[in-house]
């Protein structure tokens, strides 16, 4: 029983750390690898907010999303936009800015586990004879309602449909008049957004770290690669597998090989699947 809610609790929020990520490639094609890093800079400005300037809770959650949003566009527009089509070079400038961010963060003192933030609702429930805090319970609805919102704005808002025709199809999408490099900001900032709102719901489950920002990095490449890069609801998908597969390691290995999970899962994928779970990649055969 307590493999079966722990599990759907981890794999939501796995599923919560790699949305953005999934988002921004599957959109513009670009690998977010600062991902991990935005999650954690979010997490510190929502303490900033809250502890340091002590305003209103929800007031912090909202400036916090926005600034980081903002963030996310001006990463886009004044360095992705630069390299975009050149692999190699989306992942190391990415990555440069990640690294910039972490590293600056502990320059600046943010280290240590003093940081926290507060938890939502207080308080525990038993289900059966497992307890399980609120908090917890929380992140699973919220989890929920996430995807929920992100099928719906897909596909019933103008600008989900843009961001959905240029995930299928960039070239048609640019014949009906879809600005590709708008539509990457946009993708860029909600994708910022997505790993901020992941990190304000999931990190009062424990302190805020600067080396948390690897570990979400990895846990979101994962995901969806497994999932099909290119894939939100192969993400999802995917989430629940890793996640199920990390819980049974803890319970019968031990907690410290939850990483090598995603690390497997990564390495098994690449080799039996290239393409994941429902990539729009082609196979290995297909593409010799």
């Amino acid at each position: 029983m307590d493999i079966l809610i722990y599990g759907i609790i981890n794999s939501v929020m796995l599923a919560l750390m790699a949305l953005g990520f999934a988002l921004v490639y599957g959109t513009s094609r670009i690998p977010n690898f600062a991902h991990g890093a935005i999650y954690v800079l979010c997490g510190f400005v929502a303490w900033f907010f809250v502890r340091s300037l002590e305003l209103n809770y929800l007031l912090s959650v909202i400036l916090s999303l926005l600034l980081i949003g903002l963030l996310g566009a001006l990463i886009y527009r004044f360095v992705l936009i630069r390299v975009r089509g050149m692999n190699i070079s989306e992942i190391i400038a990415s990555y440069a800015i990640g690294l910039a961010i972490i590293e600056t963060l502990r320059w600046g003192g943010f280290k240590g586990t003093t940081y926290t933030l507060p938890v939502i609702i207080e308080g525990g429930v038993m289900i059966g004879d497992i307890p399980v805090d609120y908090q917890r319970i929380f992140v699973v609805i919220l989890g929920v309602a996430v995807v929920a919102f992100l099928w719906l704005f897909t596909h019933y808002t103008r600008i989900g449909l843009a961001l959905r025709g240029m995930a299928q199809d960039e070239r048609a999408a640019l014949m009906l008049g879809i600005d590709s490099d708008t539509m990457a900001v946009v993708a860029m900032a909600f994708g910022c957004m997505l790993a901020g709102f992941a990190a304000i719901v999931i990190l009062p489950l424990g302190n805020i770290v600067v080396e948390k920002g690897y570990d979400v990095l990895i846990q979101a490449i994962a995901v969806c690669i497994v999932g099909g890069l290119g894939s939100w609801m192969g993400a999802v998908l995917a989430a629940f597998i890793i996640g199920f597969a990390q819980i049974l390691t803890t319970v019968y290995l031990g907690p410290q090989f939850q990483m090598v999970v995603a690390f497997l899962a990564i390495i098994l994928t690449l080799i039996l699947r290239p393409s994941g779970l429902f990539g729009q990649q082609k196979e290995l055969e297909e593409r010799v």
